[in-house]
């Protein structure tokens, strides 16, 4: 384990915060926002690094994974959003069970450990092709690990089957049934931010945070882990991105408090990507402004035990300058990603092993593939099995 450095901060506003780092003592609101405000980004940056290197040492996690965006129609019209279309829109699409099949035969031949699967809210896919989805893949790749669904796709498959009008028990009956067929764990999608404000003024119709954090909990509950995002940049506030740290973080208390209780694994600060969504007037964060957040979620989130700089909307480049802000993870090799598109046009947006390993190597840190629940994986070709030692922090 690293022994972490002292820090001399330039802006003495922070001290009291480089002493509370120091000392592992938990930062507050006033902190989160001290260290958005203040000019001194090396200390803040630094400060995160210290943390980081103290959880995990100079280690930096990648997986070999597969996205399916299952389908882009949906109920909803998100103004951040330019992924949503509605049935007959010129490029709205629905995979089969064939297509899904197809996708989870080419993650095994890959080699890969996750299928992450995540799609629009279709009006008329019924309850039956969600399930059929996760057994046909388990059927295919019973050794992958399947996460699967956002909070508010899950909320989604609640309404379509009538179980929202029972509240939590709806959700938890939804949940039990997915993981029946193999589900394994949630994503961190659709959180967005959580402020009635922001999500009145750019998501409203889609559900708040009290309800996606109530979906997670119940996964928790049922033994089952999640990740949880921060999409940031848009119409929020940075107090408003603090309380919702400040959120995760208590209900990441909870879990912890009970046995065989699930847990946020990763936090995944996403910026907004403008595109051609009804906020294209809006510029998006700067390259300044993601390494600042990427470095205050690590320090505010004490809790939540891996930060992923996700480097599909990151960039490669920049995810390389984040692993010194904080982050210890920056995802997988993806393959086909169709939410956000920072530096093509196409779908396909994929990362070789060689691509992952070689950023991590050249930004300092040493590469160590994963499984979903960050288990180290033992690889010889595509064949892989997975080490249950715990991961050793240099």
């Amino acid at each position: 384990m690293l022994v972490s450095t002292t820090i001399q901060a330039t802006d003495s506003s922070l001290d009291s915060i480089v002493a509370k780092v120091a000392n592992q003592e938990r930062l507050t609101l006033a902190d989160g926002i001290a260290l958005y405000e203040s000019p001194d980004l090396w200390t803040v940056c630094s400060l995160a690094d210290n943390v980081r290197r103290r959880m995990h040492g100079d280690i930096t996690y990648y997986n070999i994974n597969r996205h399916i965006n299952y389908t882009n129609v949906c109920a909803l019209s998100c103004k951040f959003c330019d992924f949503h279309r509605k049935k007959d829109q010129e490029g709205a699409y629905e995979h089969s069970l064939d297509d899904i099949k197809n996708e989870a035969a080419l993650a095994v031949e890959s080699g890969a450990t996750e299928i992450h699967i995540v799609g629009g809210l279709h009006p008329w896919l019924p309850f039956e092709y969600y399930t059929s989805m996760l057994e046909a893949i388990g059927e295919i790749a019973p050794e992958i690990h399947i996460k699967a669904f956002t909070a508010v796709e899950i909320v989604h498959l609640a309404r379509i089957t009538k179980r929202a009008r029972d509240g939590i028990a709806g959700i938890s009956s939804v949940l039990e049934e997915l993981i029946e067929c193999g589900l394994g764990s949630l994503p961190g999608g659709g959180a967005e931010v959580f402020d009635d404000r922001v999500h009145d003024e750019v998501f409203r119709g889609k559900i708040g945070g009290e309800k996606w954090m109530d979906v997670h909990r119940v996964a928790h509950q049922l033994g089952i882990n999640s990740n949880a995002t921060m999409l940031y940049g848009h119409v929020e506030t940075q107090e408003d991105r603090i309380n919702h740290m400040l959120l995760l973080r208590e209900e990441q208390d909870r879990a912890l408090e009970c046995d065989n209780y699930g847990k946020f694994q990763t936090i995944i600060p996403l910026p907004f990507i403008p595109g051609v969504s009804e906020l294209a007037h809006l510029p998006g964060p700067c390259g300044v402004e993601n390494l600042r957040t990427i470095a205050i979620t690590r320090l505010m989130l004490d809790n939540i035990p891996h930060v992923k700089a996700f480097w599909i909307m990151q960039t490669l480049q920049m995810a390389q300058h984040m692993l010194e802000c904080g982050a210890n993870d920056i995802d997988g090799t993806v393959v086909w990603y169709d939410i956000t598109k920072v530096s093509s046009d196409t779908t396909h947006q994929e990362c070789t092993v060689a691509d992952l390993q070689r950023a991590i190597i050249d930004a300092g840190f040493v590469p160590v593939e994963r499984d979903t629940l960050y288990r180290k994986v033992m690889r010889d070709g595509t064949r892989w099995s997975i080490e249950e030692r715990p991961i050793t922090v240099h």
